[in-house]
């Protein structure tokens, strides 16, 4: 079973754990650094995301087969579109879900605030 994952950072150590654990994941894919790109930097400008789609639609369908799990965060509009293909395809669209946790600290008269953020699970759309 493969992770493809459509997702702008890399996986942390709980994150893989997770997947390894909770969705019987083997195989992590992360996009070739073309798509990687393209998939971090979506033109804001574009009217419509039709023909932009359509290399990572390609990509699913050469890589992926039935059954695999897609982890996809990023751009809403590209994230709507990538899960509609992912079902069509039989592919399992998941997201991460995470909790904020708060650090403050106090430097002089400074006071420092720093928010991590904690994998809580993966969930599907």
């Amino acid at each position: 079973m493969k992770l493809l994952l459509f997702f702008s950072h890399r996986l942390t150590d709980a994150q893989k754990e997770d997947a390894q654990k909770s969705l019987g994941v083997e195989e992590f894919v992360y996009l070739p650094s073309e798509l990687q790109q393209l998939f971090s930097n979506v033109p804001p400008q574009l009217e419509s995301l039709d023909k932009y789609v359509r290399p990572f639609a390609e990509y699913l369908l050469e890589v992926a087969k039935p059954g695999d799990y897609v982890l996809i965060q990023g751009d809403f509009g590209l994230v709507y579109r990538l899960v509609e293909i992912s079902k069509v395809l039989g592919l399992i669209p998941v997201y991460a879900t995470t909790r904020r946790v708060a650090l403050e600290r106090q430097e002089g008269e400074r006071s420092i605030k720093l928010s991590a953020f904690e994998h809580i699970r993966f969930r599907r759309y």
